[in-house]
Formats: structure tokens, sequence, C-alpha cells
């Protein structure tokens, strides 16, 4: 099993000023983002997002305006030949109490469940603290990657043991597909 769960701002697309994405508009995507997804898929990989979306929770936007978003999001990237297969959302505020809302575990067990995957199948990369925290509760590898315009009193400094850093999620795509060509080279020559 090969499951990637990114991180969708921040990571597949750039932040904004306001912190939320609530229209379409809104959307832009980090520049290589798309390919390296695209780069995943022809891999055979499994691409989902787990996101927070505390703007459903409250009031800013709706989950129409939220699925016009992921609309946008999905015909940008298979204008890239890319694809990611679901996405999974927790719509709570912070003061809500919830077990999806990551840094709890909840999205990422959905998804493991889903696919069948056990945690050291899953690969969590993304821009944020909490959504690695979420992939170490799962067991997942984390992949923290770098990105400009972060909102302001975001944690990065204490990522989770075992974080490997990255500058993009270009850079951690490519690191993560030559250390599975690495894996399978060693398979394919034991006897």
């Amino acid at each position: 099993m090969k499951l990637a769960i990114l991180d969708r701002d921040g990571t597949l697309n750039q932040w904004v000023d306001q912190g939320f994405i609530g229209q379409p508009q809104d959307w832009v995507a980090v520049p290589g983002a798309l390919e390296a997804v695209s780069r995943l898929n022809r891999a055979g990989w499994h691409v989902v997002l787990a996101t927070n979306q505390p703007g459903l929770g409250r009031g800013l936007f709706d989950v129409i305006e939220l699925n016009a978003v992921h609309a946008k999001m999905h015909r940008e990237l298979a204008q890239a030949g890319a694809r990611v297969e679901a996405v999974f959302y927790c719509p709570h505020a912070p003061e809500e109490v919830c077990s999806c809302r990551k840094p709890g575990a909840a999205l990422f067990e959905q998804i493991a469940e889903r696919y069948g995957a056990e945690g050291a199948e899953v690969w969590a990369i993304g821009s944020g603290l909490e959504h690695l925290q979420a992939g170490q509760s799962l067991g997942a590898h984390l992949m923290f990657v770098e990105s400009s315009g972060r909102p302001e009193g975001q944690d990065v400094q204490n990522l989770p043991a075992g974080s490997q850093r990255f500058t993009d999620l270009e850079a951690a795509v490519s690191a993560l597909l030559s250390l599975r060509d690495v894996e399978a080279a060693g398979e394919d020559a034991r006897p």
C-alpha cells in the first residue's frame, strides 16, 4: 500500500491573508505542487487530503462554497494530469470538542480504514504541525514542507520526532519516490 495524506493549505495551495479559503478564486496552487501529485499518481500512490476547515463551524463559508473550492482544485489537478482521490475535512471550529480536528487522529484513522492501510504504510505530508501530529498518532511517516506566507503563530520548530523537512511538496515527493525506488530495488535483490 502506498498512501499519501496531504495537508491542503500551504502544501497544495498557497496561504491567504485572511487565513481561510472560502471562495474558489482564493485557491491558488503552490508552484510545482500539482505536478508533484501527478508524479505520485503515476508511481501508483493513493493521494488524499486531510484538512481542518474551521470556517464552516464559524459560519465564514458553507459546504457549497467549500465544494466549489475543491471543484476548482480538482479541475486544476486534472489539467496537470493529477488526482486527489478524496478530501477528508473537519468542519468544526477550534473551540468545539471533536476528535476529527487535527491534531486529533480521527481523520487519519478514517482514511487508513477506508484504504485498509496500517500506520507504517501511510505518509503524512504537510506544512502544519497539527497535520504531522495527527500522522504521528497513526504511526505514519512524517514529511514537513516549508511554506511561504504561513500565518503568524504557527509553531513549526517543534516538529514530531522523525519528521523530515523539505522546501516544498515537489522536494518531498522527489525524496519519497527515490526512497521507494531504493526499497523496491532491495526487495527485488532478495533471494
